[in-house]
């Protein structure tokens, strides 16, 4: 492989595209170089890019070249060509121009890889959508799933997420995110299946931007907020006002943890300035009620500090035992 381009015999371009991008939305190197091109080749005859290609007026060949063919085309007058990678990439061209290249006894023409679009932030999100609904349809047991048969693997999905952020093992914690994130996409693409109410992973999606934006006004709007309180403050209002709630307990799950349970609803007493004395009775159950909410009152989040308690329980447990 020369140097120089300019001393080179012509040029090959090796062009790859993202499949999580719109076709036809090519960088304008990558439009240069096709529209420059002596001869554009593409060996996936499916290939998402060639109806756009079409229409720019670009000719794509339909096959593949070898090395040698490609070499000799491209020192034939300083041509250049243009190979459109597949999916699976061009390996048995890579390897072909590698060997005459590492011949010491060709002239080669200048070799590029060039990237014709880049993935953006969450482009892997698609590959998830697609796996997810290629999953759907073609295995046995997804294909026959429902948003009850599912509903416990999300709470034990969500417990070992909170295990893995409590012991900080960031292996694990990018993996529980994951099964976190799969319970999600697959509830909607149930949902997707719906014969009455469907809605799919965008409507998803587009409910908890908008929600995000419109609890942000402080960031999307003109609103201002210096402290972590004021945007709490926004976030409660704009909760508030869209929900239309009368009761400060409305929207607390029942179901929660107990702990969790009374943290909330301490944390909503206090945070609309509620005089609401705590119960007193008799059994654990009210001390336990009262140590919660005084929990919630000093900052610290009681299930998470019983959870931490145990978890030192079960290692004098284990050390009792002789592990």
């Amino acid at each position: 492989m020369n140097d120089s381009a300019d001393s080179a015999p012509g040029r090959i371009v090796l062009l790859t595209t993202s499949h999580r991008v719109a076709p036809g939305l090519l960088s304008w190197p990558a439009w240069q170089a096709l529209r420059a091109a002596d001869r554009v080749l593409c060996a996936d005859a499916g290939h998402p890019q060639l109806p756009y290609l079409r229409e720019a007026g670009i000719e794509v060949e339909h096959g593949s070249a070898t090395a040698r063919e490609l070499v000799d085309f491209c020192a034939s007058g300083r041509r250049s060509a243009v190979v459109i990678t597949s999916a699976e990439g061009e390996s048995t061209l890579t390897d072909g121009l590698a060997r005459l290249a590492g011949s010491g006894r060709e002239t080669m023409p200048a070799l590029e890889l060039l990237p014709g679009s880049y993935d953006l932030p969450g482009a892997r999100l698609l590959d998830l959508v697609q796996v997810m609904d290629r999953i759907r349809v073609a295995c046995p047991w997804s294909g026959i799933r429902t948003h009850e048969d599912l509903a416990k693997y999300a709470l034990e999905e969500t417990y070992e997420l909170l295990e893995a952020i409590e012991t900080g093992d960031r292996e694990a914690l990018r993996e529980e995110l994951g099964d976190v994130l799969l319970q999600v996409v697959f509830h909607a693409r149930i949902a997707q299946d719906d014969p009455g109410e469907a809605f799919t992973v965008d409507d998803v999606a587009g409910v908890i931007v908008d929600k995000l934006i419109h609890r942000h006004p402080h960031v999307f709007g003109e609103e201002s907020a210096e402290t972590p309180e004021d945007v709490r403050a926004h976030w409660m209002r704009t909760k508030a006002e869209e929900k239309g709630r009368e009761s400060v307990t409305e929207g607390v799950p029942l179901g929660q943890p107990a702990l969790a349970l009374t943290a909330k609803l301490a944390s909503r007493v206090r945070s609309q300035g509620l005089d609401v004395a705590v119960p007193a009775g008799d059994g654990i159950g009210y001390e336990l009620l009262a140590l919660a909410v005084r929990a919630e009152a000093s900052g610290v989040e009681p299930e998470t500090a019983l959870r931490a308690a145990a978890r030192t329980y079960r290692d004098a447990i284990r050390s009792a035992e002789g592990f």
